[in-house]
């Protein structure tokens, strides 16, 4: 059933005053042994214990082994509903002593009809897990490393607090989603009445169509009308107990990514028998899936126009707390839509979020992967039981999203084929009637407009290979290929990829937690790692750093630990863009890559690109380059010299003009050229700077006739009407080196319209231009920059400093010398 937000024939309310107490595991059947018990402490609802308790990591680890008791009265009476929306995990409810139901899903709402006194005792017990995962069958075709222990298969939890190595500890444990009474006005109609909502949008040349199907409980006669946006359509009964109609929206603004257009939406209502029902808004687009010319690829195709999906895993606001408000979301959204990201991936090892996650997605133009909630392990698919909570659990899902455009992409969970593969089960068990059956017919019944994808990874011959289906591409990452392995392995769509111990700038590691020492034992514990690996994500950053700079990072960071951490940052940024650069060409044929990770889980060096403090670390800057609408990049041909990539997604055509320069030392140009160009809407063109500049010379540093001739080359997408710069790109044939020399760096502070601004030039070449302010954050950051120019970068104040005037340094990680502003 589509959601129904409001309605004027009800009133709902959170039920508050919760106060909560842990006992022994089984120690109380019921609350009556609980009146007196000393312990209680107020309680946040929603939340989870360890919001109540504010406690993470190992203590909270410990809940697992209790019994946790919650308790409130109603402050007025109730008749109507009583509704959980969200109880983690084995769940009793009490009503002045009574158990009315159990919950044994975290991801499923309860619903009772009620007709409760003022003052009514609510109880809930959140009955010990570890008992039960003990017992559960031990027998499994496979058993996977990363998620622990292997009983949780049986169980309808996240996987969250389960994940040794990169995941703080403890399972959430609590009512984490709001406990809502619902009441109806007099005799108004409600969605108390409401049996189903069924709401379905297509589209019809230029016109929006929105089919509606109301069916009522009381099989009473009714008519209506609905409304989108300022077209009307009427209701008329059908049944006894079923009203139908359509609006035709014509000259219909069709929702897109931000990257690609407007995410336009549509406000829509129903009114029957004096009653306004508020479904919230809508949004009209169409969606195909690209297999590509060959059938085996992966990509979407929206409206009409091919996207290529970029973005990273959300991970959930705050891991112990499960937040579920616009308020938590907001932040880290606006972040990711700042850095050009058009998807977000929710994978099958967090938890489905709220309708307020998917509102804000509608609104800023971010498209949803959505996995179900199963990752890894062998589940029991012969169950009937088992396939009949997925299918509850995937209507659940699919009905409370059913209007939300941002929804893309159904996936059934994530590395269950992948796991089930690599530990040597044979292939005719791989999947099973959750992916083959229940989850592709569930889609084709409430969402026939999203794509479906049984697992990721999937689709080649094995699930995890990169050039057939999606993949999970760690070959530059954790398997330390070299960076043309982002060509070689012909990504398809990578649903996740290039993770990284991702350092924090110094404005979060400033607070010293963790302390900014790469081998003190509070570091290493926010750095992920593989269950029993040798190495952990620190030393893949160090491979890349070395293979990059040319500098051994045990010394740098035994010698120079402040200059080691700003390599640290560089790199990962470097290596984000060139992969990038590979996979966004015209020729690629990539179609989607998903960074894993959005933000991290915990204080420290975890995946995420934007620290669990919400600040950007380096990747994020990089990736809000790479992830430009209007973009150029280079790339190193070889002997064919280097091709400039020039892509407008846009819906307008773009006249730009395209240069590029070859510098010697640093600073004096060797070579350039320049053309401009006329890009139609939505196309690409790749140029070899060869044609550009007519004539010989060695720009990749690949023929080697004597000694090289420059040490990097610069390209420049600028506005040919404006001069405004559209995107930059750069190229260094000899690798970045490590050598320091004085730049000349200046940075002018400028105000203009109410916000500030910082000027940034250098007299020579000035590699991860970066900028270190305690109380103001850049724009762009990490960046190289070339002489003879002024870059200007926005400055931002962070939360809670707006009072404090810009003041710090300018730093490249090549330079001897910084350049002070401010202060």
């Amino acid at each position: 059933m589509a959601l129904i937000r409001t309605s004027t024939g009800e009133d709902r309310r959170e039920l508050s005053g919760w106060e909560c107490l842990s006992t022994t595991a089984g120690a109380h059947t019921d609350p009556s042994g609980l009146a007196g018990t000393p312990g209680w402490i107020p309680a946040v609802v929603p939340g989870t214990l360890a919001t109540s308790l504010k406690v993470v990591g190992p203590v909270a680890g410990a809940f697992d082994q209790q019994d946790h008791w919650y308790r409130t009265r109603l402050d007025a009476p109730l008749e109507g509903q009583l509704v959980f929306e969200g109880l983690a995990t084995l769940c009793d409810i009490f009503i002045n002593g009574e158990k009315r139901a159990q919950s044994v899903s975290m991801f499923e709402p309860v619903a009772l009809d009620v007709d409760l006194a003022s003052g009514t005792e609510i109880a809930l017990c959140f009955r010990a897990l570890a008992p039960k995962l003990a017992a559960a069958p031990r027998r499994s075709r496979w058993r996977p490393a990363m998620v622990q222990p292997n009983g949780l298969r049986c169980f309808r939890t996240t996987a969250l607090g389960s994940m040794p190595g990169w995941c703080p500890e403890g399972r959430p444990i609590g009512p984490y989603r709001p406990i809502l009474g619902v009441t109806r006005k007099g005799d108004a109609l409600s969605s108390l009445n409401c049996l189903a909502c069924d709401v379905r949008t297509r589209v019809e040349g230029e016109t929006g169509i929105v089919s509606l199907r109301f069916t009522l409980k009381s099989g009473e006669t009714h008519s209506g009308v609905a409304h989108c946006g300022e077209a009307s359509g009427a209701l008329r009964t059908v049944a006894p107990d079923v009203l139908e109609g359509e609006v035709i929206v014509p000259d219909v603004r069709l929702w897109f990514p931000h990257t690609h257009g407007e995410p336009a939406l549509y406000p829509l209502a129903l009114d029957i028998a004096g009653t306004r029902f508020d479904l919230g808004k809508i949004g009209f687009r169409t969606l195909q899936v690209d297999r590509g010319a060959d059938g085996k690829g992966f990509g979407l195709i929206l409206n009409g126009v091919p996207v290529f999906c970029r973005g990273a895993s959300w991970t959930n606001a705050e891991v112990s707390a499960l937040p579920c408000g616009r308020a938590a979301y907001a932040r880290w959204l606006t972040l990711a839509k700042e850095a050009g990201m058009n998807m977000l991936r929710v994978s099958g090892v967090m938890t489905y979020e709220s309708e307020a996650f998917f509102d804000l997605c509608d609104e800023l133009g971010i498209m949803v992967w959505q996995d179900m909630m199963l990752a890894n392990f062998d589940y029991p698919q012969a169950d009937e039981g088992f396939l009949a909570a997925i299918r509850a659990e995937v209507e659940t899902l699919l009905d409370r999203a059913q209007t939300s455009p941002s929804l893309v992409v159904l996936c059934g969970g994530s590395e269950v084929f992948q796991q089930a593969a690599m530990l040597g089960a044979p292939r005719e068990v791989w999947s099973g009637p959750v992916f083959e059956t229940v989850l592709p017919e569930t889609v084709a019944k409430l969402r026939p407009d999203i794509a479906y994808v049984p697992n990721s990874p999937s689709g080649g011959a094995l699930p995890f290979i990169a050039n057939e289906g999606v993949t999970h591409y760690y070959g530059v990452g954790a398997y330390m290929r070299d960076l043309d392995d982002a060509r070689r392995a012909g990504v398809r769509f990578a649903a996740e990829c290039l993770a990284f111990a991702n350092v924090p700038e110094e404005a979060s590691l400033g607070h010293g937690a963790p302390p900014a020492i790469l081998h003190h034992p509070d570091w290493k514990r926010g750095v992920p790692r593989d269950a029993g690996a040798s190495w952990d994500f620190d030393d893949v950053r160090d491979h890349y750093l070395e293979r990059l700079y040319g500098v051994s990072a045990l010394h740098l960071r035994r010698d120079d630990p402040e200059r080691y951490f700003a390599r640290a940052r560089a790199v990962v940024a470097e290596v984000m863009e060139a992969s990038f650069a590979e996979w966004r060409r015209p020729a690629s044929p990539t179609r989607g890559a998903l960074v894993w990770f959005l933000q991290d889980l915990a204080p420290g060096a975890g995946w995420g690109v934007i620290a669990s403090d919400g600040e950007p670390k380096s990747g994020w800057y990089a990736l809000k380059r790479a992830f430009r609408p209007v973009q150029l990049a280079m790339t190193d041909e070889g002997v064919n010299g280097l091709a400039l990539h020039v892509l407008n997604e846009r819906a307008e055509p773009l006249a730009a003009t395209l240069s590029f320069t070859a510098w010697r030392d640093g600073a004096t140009p060797v070579v350039s050229a320049a053309r401009d160009l006329m890009l139609a809407p939505r196309t690409d063109l790749t140029i070899p700077a060869f044609e550009m500049l007519d004539a010989f010379f060695d720009l990749t540093y690949a023929y080697r006739f004597g000694p090289p001739g420059h040490s990097a080359t610069s390209a420049r997408l600028s506005n040919s009407v404006t001069g405004e710069t559209l995107a930059e790109a750069f190229h260094f044939p000899q690798g970045r080196g490590n050598a320091r020399e004085t730049l000349g760096l200046s940075a002018t502070l400028v105000g203009e319209n109410g916000e500030c601004f910082l000027d940034i030039a250098t007299t020579r070449f000035a590699q991860s231009v970066h900028l270190v302010d305690e109380n103001w954050r850049a724009s762009d950051n990490w960046f190289h920059l070339a002489p003879g120019g002024v870059k200007r970068v926005k400055l931002v104040a962070r939360a809670c400093r707006e009072k404090h005037a810009p003041a710090g340094e300018v730093r490249a990680v090549n330079g001897l010398d910084a350049a002070r502003y401010g202060g």
